[in-house]
């Protein structure tokens, strides 16, 4: 009789590829990137040598800690005043 073996369930994780996660976050590539090597943002997988992709999961959760982080205060608008080029007449 064969005794039993431990079985280990790994839950499936959904990912979405880089099309996918343009819809979700328009930012640019570029910025992705820059963000995931800085740690900001969460780091990409490769199902394969060039199928780049983000867990779903830690992507929602990374726009919900945006939203909640952001609140309701709009930024500060430049000081046009300051301009060198194109000054402002008073």
């Amino acid at each position: 009789m064969l005794a039993a073996l431990p079985v280990e369930i790994i839950e499936a994780k959904p990912a979405v590829r880089r099309q996918q996660l343009r819809e979700l976050v328009p930012l640019a590539d570029t910025t992705i990137y820059e963000m995931e090597q800085r740690g900001d943002f969460p780091k990409r997988f490769y199902l394969t040598p060039r199928c780049p992709v983000w867990d779903l999961g830690e992507v929602n959760l990374w726009l919900a800690s945006r939203r909640a982080a952001v609140g309701h205060v709009p930024p500060p608008h430049p000081d046009v005043r300051r301009r060198k080029s194109r000054p402002v007449r008073p």
